[in-house]
């Protein structure tokens, strides 16, 4: 059973399409509705629906603008809208599909077999992408696997020097001066990284133990293989100094 989520700053628009869906209550339902979009944000953040249909028209956050604030789009995205200038924004949006209000039950009948189609590829790369990590993770202590934007990377340990934080980003400084950003927040990628090589020294930075080229200790930092200076936290001393 497909679950689905409506956003519409439209009661009326919300009840009837939640009245057109209800001809295939067998294949799909509404978990919830939402006429504030910023509601709905606070919902998609611990919640994943297999589609949404979204409207474009909303006077606090339009449809594309609030896809752009989502941290990632798991689920399939129907724009819903009473004007027709938006299609080619709304394919350059990743939409899967395109319906016009009042919505017609044949096109919506077609939308929900589009829907059904990713939400079967999406499960098929999702069982791919956990055997690549439970694989990598259980057999190769020396590489780790970061998903981020729809592309699993293997890196090996030996070539991060450091990561920093930047909100709900990381930056990884790796080898040969080069820099990778990740989607994660800091913490995620110290679950990822193995704390025998590394050491969270300070709320954004994590340092690789072993790029450490020297720690100036009277002016509380360490200087990493590739120059750059990383201060160490002061309630992070002690535990520092015990891994050294």
């Amino acid at each position: 059973m497909l679950k689905a989520v409506i956003i519409d700053d439209e009661p009326k628009a919300i009840q009837s399409l939640i009245w057109e869906l209800s001809n295939f209550k067998d294949e799909i339902e509404v978990m919830q509705s939402f006429t504030d979009p910023e509601e709905a944000l606070e919902f998609l953040a611990s919640n994943t629906p297999d589609c949404l249909f979204l409207d474009v028209q909303m006077p606090t956050i339009g449809g594309f603008q609030f896809l752009e604030q989502l941290d990632q789009i798991n689920f399939a995205v129907v724009i819903t809208t009473a004007y027709d200038e938006y299609a080619i924004k709304a394919l350059k949006h990743e939409a899967i599909d395109y319906l016009l209000k009042p919505i017609d039950s044949d096109d919506l009948k077609e939308t929900i077999t589009k829907i059904k189609k990713h939400s079967d590829r999406f499960l098929s790369a999702s069982k791919l992408e956990n055997m690549l990590l439970n694989f990598n993770s259980k057999y190769d202590k020396k590489r780790i696997t970061i998903n981020t934007d729809g592309k699993l990377l293997f890196l090996d340990v030996d070539d991060i020097i450091y990561v920093e934080s930047d909100g709900n980003y990381s930056t990884l400084f790796l080898q040969d001066q080069k820099k990778l950003v990740v989607t994660k927040k800091l913490k995620e990628v110290d679950a990822i990284l193995p704390e025998h090589y590394f050491f969270r020294i300070h709320n954004s930075y994590i340092i690789n133990l072993n790029k450490i080229k020297a720690f100036i200790k009277n002016e509380g930092y360490v200087v990493m293989d590739s120059n750059h200076k990383i201060p160490v936290a002061r309630q992070r001393k002690s535990d520092f100094l015990e891994k050294l």
